[in-house]
């Protein structure tokens, strides 16, 4: 008879419990979790860096390495039989710290090249005969399902810094740094090697630029000549998202009057950085905005 007492009673206990937990609140899934997190915000309890923050800690994850990786034809890469004055110009130019280094075709990753190691060859006193194959180091390949916490984990275990995406066959399709990863949580990350604050459209060809997401509508129309209208958005970034009419991942391309956007750079939550191509390009545009990009 006890027995049977205390059983109902933990019974009972239980369901009061579970009603305790939907009475007060308490999110029963991520969904409702992040509801919370931005009522918190708006009680000034997180500011907007922390909030974003922590739905990046949250999505980081969901995504698997092809979401963010920079694909094989945009890698900046090595050939492993190129003289030593090419790797110097590719190096200096691309101001990268670390380069994977191909063999016959740039699907085959031999290794990584760290651009210190190049130092003691840009003085000719005292210079030693050069031979890429003493400098490589040994390549990380990851596949493209992997997902970023466990590969984040990774690269601080090893502590590496990039590693090379292969697909399902052994090719290089890509690669991913610890940076690509971080910035899914915090964030661009912005270095001395990217673009400054002041400047925000970059000549690269004679009609082919790349812009900032949040350069001012005004300041690309003032820089194109064009007319786009800024009274619903106040960026390019802005407006270019809402032409795709969903946030879209990198080489996702859409054209919006006489050019063609192709995002170069994105997170999970914003688009960075644009490729723009003028497809019916008008007078020579001001030669005082142009610049370098990365």
């Amino acid at each position: 008879m006890t027995s049977d007492r205390s059983s109902e009673g933990s019974r009972s206990r239980h369901w009061l419990g579970r009603l305790g937990q939907l009475l007060g609140g308490e999110p029963q899934d991520r969904e409702q979790l992040i509801e919370l997190l931005k009522d918190a915000r708006e009680r000034q309890l997180l500011d907007t860096d922390a909030l974003s923050m922590i739905e990046g800690v949250l999505q980081v994850s969901d995504l698997r390495v092809r979401d963010i990786m920079i694909p094989r034809a945009e890698m900046v890469a090595l050939r492993r039989d190129d003289p030593l004055e090419k790797i110097l110009q590719i190096a200096v130019k691309s101001a990268h710290s670390r380069f994977p280094v191909t063999g016959d075709d740039k699907g085959e990753v031999v290794g990584i090249l760290l651009a210190k190691d190049l130092l003691s060859f840009c003085v000719e006193t005292g210079r030693r005969a050069f031979n890429i194959r003493d400098l490589l180091r040994s390549a990380v390949f990851v596949p493209e399902s992997k997902r970023l916490n466990v590969l984040l984990k990774e690269f601080r275990a090893s502590r590496n810094h990039m590693a090379i995406v292969v697909d399902e066959y052994g090719n290089a399709s890509g690669l991913v740094t610890i940076e690509d990863v971080l910035e899914q949580i915090v964030g661009e990350i912005e270095d001395e090697h990217d673009y400054d604050e002041g400047s925000g459209i970059f000549r690269r060809g004679e009609n082919d630029f790349s812009a900032k997401a949040r350069t001012p509508i005004e300041d690309f129309n003032e820089y194109f000549g064009s007319d786009f209208s800024d009274e619903e958005f106040d960026t390019i970034g802005g407006l270019v998202v809402n032409a795709f009419g969903h946030l879209p991942k990198r080489g996702e391309s859409v054209e919006l009057g006489r050019f063609r956007f192709t995002v170069m750079r994105a997170d999970s939550r914003r688009v960075h950085l644009l490729n723009i191509e003028s497809l019916d390009p008008p007078d020579p545009s001001p030669s005082d905005h142009e610049g370098d990009g990365d």
